[in-house]
């Protein structure tokens, strides 16, 4: 794509941000639209969220598990980028009018202690680099037009990302066993899904070094403090004004997100 092209596509996408009205997907719009091209795209959009004052808070992994590639049709990882506008209090009302198709999933959440610089990182690397972890539940929301979306639409739309509730009690990696971490998902006190860690890449963090190895080869670190969203142990489901769903993991405990009523 040219530079011409980037532009109005990333111009689509932060107005369909702006209007709540989803666009076409762009890898129709655009047919020749690559990986690289999707990423070029999705950074031009938070360079303007930077602009605008927004601040980077870490990295979301999505497609990391079977079940997700599955439901949206992809065979490989993705990025995004996490800004502090996207972060949202364990239970506090979420405002629903911000999304335009929600749908809500449960992950691993890493609380980076120290930097963490690829290519090259390794799992045990990864590892150490980690201050704790945190039950989380990332929003996920498309600008595209009833999700029809393709690995590059996903990666464009900055990783279909929507928003994130982290938990409230630390937990360190010391004597956990992230793939056999359990997790149950709950919509409105109803089971919904069930999953454990070893969805994601095998062990989430396997995908924090995906991530890190991935950025590093452009130039970019992750970051002490910040937060990385490894990817979803389960299927997502959606999600609607009013519903609060938990998702319950074996050792770290609960994370609710509740959805306030959109008002009238």
């Amino acid at each position: 794509m040219d530079t011409g092209s980037v532009e109005k596509a990333a111009a689509a996408l932060l107005d369909a941000y702006a209007t709540g009205t989803p666009i076409p997907p762009l890898s129709t719009t655009y047919p020749g639209m690559s990986i690289d091209d999707a990423y070029t795209i999705q950074l031009a959009q938070v360079r303007e969220w930077i602009a605008a004052g927004a601040v980077v808070k870490g990295h979301k992994v999505g497609l990391t598990s079977a079940a997700m590639q599955r439901q949206l049709g992809v065979d490989q990882p993705d990025f995004g980028h996490l800004t502090e506008r996207m972060l949202f209090q364990d239970s506090a009302p979420i405002d629903s009018g911000r999304f335009l198709q929600p749908r809500i999933e449960p992950e691993i959440a890493f609380v980076l202690g120290r930097p963490l610089s690829g290519p090259g990182v390794t799992a045990a690397q990864a590892a150490a680099a980690v201050d704790f972890v945190l039950p989380a539940l990332e929003i996920i929301d498309s600008r595209i037009a009833d999700w029809k979306i393709t690995l590059a639409d996903t990666i464009a739309d900055n990783a279909s990302s929507g928003g994130v509730v982290l938990g409230t009690r630390p937990v360190r990696l010391d004597g956990l066993d992230l793939a056999l971490t359990g997790c149950l998902l709950h919509r409105d006190g109803v089971l919904e899904q069930t999953g454990a860690g070893g969805a994601v890449l095998g062990d989430p963090v396997n995908a924090l070094v995906w991530l890190a190895n991935v950025l590093g080869e452009r130039g970019v670190s992750l970051e002490a403090g910040q937060v990385v969203l490894p990817g979803s142990v389960t299927a997502a489901i959606p999600v609607a004004p009013g519903q609060t769903v938990t998702a319950t993991f074996a050792g770290l405990g609960p994370v609710t997100a509740a959805f306030a009523e959109v008002a009238r």
